[in-house]
């Protein structure tokens, strides 16, 4: 007989622990747990101890105790264990179903750390010297065989876009999409990614030089998927070859056949990100019985984007709804700056442009819906909030009825012509064309709003 077998014959059997999960705070290790290889002395199930040791029938004996309590709902168990000759550990868990080895098995979970739960098992006492004494090693390849585990965690979206929003429930990313341009009406063909570029390069730069506050943030490409023919895309993809990939790599939309042999085309758009270079600010017009106009005008640039084109003062001791809303002083500030005042948001809608279509033509707001709809705000005397493209970044408090009207100082490089930027005689929404028994101008509406007066964006060029 080998010694090692005479070592475990003449050892005594003990009831040892053995750990089944593994704690989450490190404490495993420090001697604060019970550890794999400690020798059970006293287990106690709702304050009353139910076996010593030795304990009868070791193991299975144990699991008819741990079995009985937690059909009976003591739950609650301390388990005091020995490590080495005279150190002793004590633990506060619960007894619960080992789910791994059957529902009549029963491991015990600690209460300080719910992750880390303990089993019973039959051990000889020379056995668990040794597994003591491996304490090192066990700890270094617990180390090396530790993974990181990720999951998902619910989160109260709704409370923090209410809350931490500056506009609730409405992001402040600002962008544009530029889809690379067909140079015929056939849309068979379309130019590469450096022309899509170009433009939107090009859109942004324009709006800067006309005066809209705005600064670049970001540009991507951004792939969108269509059903194409085979002489629309200008590249494509074999899917055996990997050498092929680098024509692609400026093509405006290139092809490639599915499983089912239907060819897809793929689109490469730009998206453009900018932001307003000091945030958006809000303008609440408040509206009285006796306003008979709002006191302000808007147009629209060729960029696409709806700026407050002049304001006008009240009459006598009347302010217009612009001037108490401090709405004019902005206005005044801006022209002093030589930006434009650029309406960003009404009712918290964006109203800036989003799309340049692959025939070249910009997807932004129609200025004759946008009056009509602030001319029935006026008509129903409901406040009107705007949201409006700041230039520089200092504090402006939101103007009350009596308050001091907001005043933004300009940048120190900018000129400040003497008055507003001149407007050209096209009309944007031209005076449209009236009814054969002699119509209205929309520039005019029936209650003699002159202030929705229609008119094209200045070419106003730094």
């Amino acid at each position: 007989m080998r010694s090692s077998e005479r070592a475990g014959a003449e050892s005594p059997q003990v009831l040892a622990i053995e750990c089944v999960k593994g704690s989450t705070k490190g404490e495993e290790w420090n001697g604060a747990l019970l550890q794999t290889g400690d020798i059970v002395e006293e287990v106690h199930v709702a304050g009353s101890m139910v076996g010593c040791a030795p304990f009868k029938g070791g193991r299975g004996g144990v699991q008819k105790l741990l079995r009985a309590s937690y059909k009976r709902n003591e739950t609650s168990i301390s388990v005091r264990a020995r490590r080495g000759r005279n150190e002793f550990v004590e633990m506060q868990g619960c007894i619960v179903p080992n789910e791994a080895a059957g529902r009549k098995q029963y491991i015990i979970r600690s209460v300080d750390d719910p992750n880390y739960a303990v089993a019973f098992v039959d051990r000889t006492e020379s056995e668990c010297f040794e597994i003591q004494g491996t304490k090192s090693s066990r700890v270094v390849s617990a180390l090396y065989s530790a993974q990181l585990k990720d999951g998902y965690v619910s989160y109260p979206w709704e409370k923090m876009m209410r809350e931490f929003l500056p506009i609730p429930n409405s992001s402040c990313f600002l962008s544009m999409l530029v889809l690379p341009c067909a140079p015929d009406n056939t849309s068979s063909q379309y130019n590469d990614l450096n022309d899509t570029l170009a433009r939107a390069n090009a859109w942004l730069v324009a709006a800067q030089a006309s005066g809209v506050p705005i600064a670049f943030m970001n540009v991507q490409t951004e792939p969108i998927l269509t059903k194409i023919s085979g002489d629309c895309a200008s590249s494509s993809v074999n899917a055996g070859s990997l050498s092929e990939l680098s024509n692609v790599t400026t093509a405006g939309v290139y092809g490639f056949e599915d499983y089912h042999g239907v060819d897809i085309g793929v689109v490469r758009s730009v998206r453009l990100w900018y932001a307003p270079i000091a945030g958006e600010f809000p303008v609440e017009v408040e509206l009285k019985d006796e306003d008979s106009r709002l006191g302000f005008s808007i147009s629209r640039t060729e960029e696409g984007f709806i700026y407050i084109s002049s304001v006008t003062d009240g009459d006598g001791d009347h302010e217009s709804a612009s001037q108490r809303s401090g709405l004019n002083a902005l206005y005044k500030s801006a022209t002093e700056a030589s930006k434009l005042l650029i309406v960003s948001r009404v009712s918290n809608e964006k109203v800036l442009p989003w799309m340049v279509s692959s025939d070249g033509a910009l997807r932004c707001f129609d200025t004759v819906s946008l009056s009509h709809k602030l001319s029935l705000h006026r008509h129903a005397l409901k406040p009107i909030l705007m949201h409006v493209f700041l230039w520089d970044r200092v504090s402006v408090g939101r103007p009350g009825p009596n308050a001091k009207q907001p005043s933004i100082p300009p940048t120190a490089a900018a000129k400040a012509p003497t008055k507003s930027p001149a407007l050209p005689g096209r009309s944007d929404v031209a005076q449209v064309a009236s009814s054969e028994q002699g119509g209205t101008r929309l520039s005019k509406d029936a209650a003699g709003e002159f202030s929705f007066r229609m008119e094209d964006p200045p070419s106003v060029r730094q």
